[in-house]
């Protein structure tokens, strides 16, 4: 009987730029469908694009912000959005809306914005971190 795994998930790429997301939500799938365990999603840099409730891409392309929150939602996996990469790039949860006095949230539901500690934790308690990076 093969060993099972638990896994943690870091994703570098944004969804329209590279193929980074699309191939971690392949290999999540996989590991699912095979028994192992997935801890977490992190997102870092361009990856927290992914979190975002406004993304709306063109109608004959995947919605890979909605992939990954399904997929998310449906096996309860906790989805985080690195804080610093995050502000950066105007991804806000309703936190970080109150605090900063901005006019909105967009971040996407089942995510959530943490520090780097998730991804420590990640690398601390996971068996294996899969790192999916964007092009440079």
């Amino acid at each position: 009987m093969p060993t099972l795994l638990s896994y943690t998930l870091v994703i570098t790429g944004a969804p329209w730029s590279s193929q980074a997301p699309q191939t971690a939500l392949t290999f999540a799938r996989a590991l699912i469908d095979a028994g192992h365990r997935l801890d977490r999603l992190f997102l870092y840099g361009e990856g927290v694009h992914l979190a975002s409730a406004l993304s709306a891409p063109p109608s004959d392309e995947p919605h890979w912000p909605q992939e990954w929150s399904a997929f998310l939602t449906e096996h309860r996996i906790a989805g985080v959005a690195c804080i610093a990469s995050a502000l950066r790039r105007g991804l806000v949860d309703e936190r970080e809306q109150a605090r900063y006095e901005l006019s909105a949230h967009n971040l996407r539901a089942p995510f959530q914005i943490a520090g780097l500690g998730e991804w420590v934790d990640g690398t601390l308690t996971s068996d294996r971190v899969m790192y999916f990076h964007g092009s440079a």
